[in-house]
């Protein structure tokens, strides 16, 4: 139940600061991305902001043995760099730079009722189902043949 409401509480916290970051703006965040054009640099005053947050929380798991809501704390197993990363990061930040949106914040600003999040979120969700049927052994051996 502690994990669940700390989850509920973080999740919160996390949609909060989109908002108040204007990250769930997609007109802000494309104003961010047009390097060229009329450039908005005030979205990387959040993402300096974030720097020092994410040095903290890293410096807890060194000072504390285990998480205060986990077992143990969970590092990634994966660290090398392959097509498969490098194809995810160029998918990514291809669909963030048409449409202003990533996850996180097309999530936040559901709320708002804006019918191109909800198509955003629609995609983005066929486009999850899509890649997990692909990544399936059955449909693996079905392309191959």
């Amino acid at each position: 139940m502690l994990r669940a409401l700390v989850s509920l509480a973080a999740g919160l916290l996390f949609g909060l600061g989109l908002a108040v970051s204007q990250m769930i703006n997609p007109a802000k965040v494309l104003g961010f991305l047009d390097l060229f054009g009329d450039w908005d640099p005030s979205l990387a005053f959040v993402m300096a902001g974030a720097i020092p947050v994410t040095a903290i929380g890293y410096r807890f798991t060194r000072v504390l043995p285990t998480p205060l809501c986990a077992p143990a704390y969970s590092a990634p197993t994966q660290n090398r760099i392959d097509r498969r990363l490098v194809a995810g990061a160029l998918l990514f930040g291809i669909g963030w730079g048409l449409v202003g949106y990533c996850p996180g914040p097309a999530l936040a600003s559901v709320g708002l009722g804006n019918s191109t999040t909800l198509l955003f979120i629609v995609a983005m969700a066929i486009g999850m189902m899509a890649f997990t049927a692909f990544q399936s052994p059955m449909v693996r051996r079905l392309l191959q043949a």
